[in-house]
């Protein structure tokens, strides 16, 4: 069975002892779930994977979605998304910035993320070399004073792909931008402000950076400083986590308990990444 080894107070856990190249037995899959439920992120070193393995690997944990942003998704699977500051001919092989700022995968979408998961293909050299910063919302949801608590329980966020904070597409932490056809792909989507976790039953505060821009029955205004107050809260040093990736680790966080703010990579070191984002079972609110 997996080892696991917390890798700080806050958040996160190393699983060691599982091939993810080889097919895995359900018992194995569901202690590297428990270990997610638990921790929140998980980290598996010392991975080398196909595009076939990841992704067969990616469905066991549920439906994979591709990113919006198709031309990059990997020839041999669509459901990995490249994320890279790679250059061939001139051409950008992937996504160079992605996510630099505090937010949740796919919450701009009807049925949001369950859980994204990242393989390091190429990384920069030691000190160049930044991971993923999370931090953890139910813990910043647990700190809440009961007053608060009783406040945003039962409001309903409204969500659009981007980032509330920056829409200005010429800057490298505007959220990616779309071509018009994918634009046109994405509307209004409803989330709670405040979610239950579905398979651990915890309460956490959900995507209160990013996509929210607004709250359904409030003034825009007041809504987006209600939502700034609480990033503001839900970001504070004691709630986050960061890890240099290393060549061979999948990383595997939970987008229903975190926010998470990817680095601006150096864009003279090469870095690489896949990525797939697999989807919750469905709507978090009843139609």
């Amino acid at each position: 069975m997996p080892t696991v080894k917390p890798l700080s107070p806050v958040l996160g856990a190393e699983v060691t002892g599982v091939d993810l190249g080889k097919p895995l037995d359900d018992a194995t899959v569901a202690a590297i779930e428990t270990a997610l439920d638990d921790h929140l992120v998980v980290v598996l070193p010392g991975q080398t994977l196909t595009p076939a393995a990841f992704t067969d690997f990616a469905r066991r944990w549920g439906r994979p979605e591709p990113h919006v942003i198709d031309q990059f998704h990997h020839p041999e699977s669509a459901d990995i998304l490249i994320l890279s500051n790679v250059k061939h001919g001139g051409k950008p092989v992937g996504l160079e910035d992605a996510g630099s700022y505090f937010h949740t995968d796919y919450s701009y979408l009807d049925v949001p993320a369950r859980c994204t998961m990242l393989y390091a293909i190429q990384m920069p050299a030691s000190g160049a070399n930044l991971g993923t910063t999370f931090a953890n919302q139910r813990k910043a949801w647990e700190d809440l004073d009961p007053a608060t608590k009783k406040r945003l329980e039962g409001l309903v966020g409204r969500h659009h792909y981007g980032n509330r904070d920056n829409l200005d597409e010429t800057t490298r932490t505007v959220a990616s931008p779309l071509n018009r056809d994918q634009k046109a792909k994405l509307d209004w989507v409803r989330h709670p402000v405040v979610r239950t976790h579905p398979r651990t039953g915890r309460k956490t505060l959900y995507s209160i950076s990013g996509s929210s821009f607004g709250i359904e029955g409030m003034d825009d205004a007041e809504a987006v400083r209600l939502l700034d107050e609480l990033k503001v809260h839900a970001t504070q040093p004691k709630y986050l986590y960061q890890r240099p990736y290393r060549v061979g680790d999948v990383v595997i966080w939970d987008n229903c308990c975190l926010l998470h703010q990817a680095p601006l990579p150096d864009p003279t070191t090469a870095r690489t990444l896949w990525r797939i984002t697999v989807k919750d079972k469905g709507p978090t609110l009843a139609a």
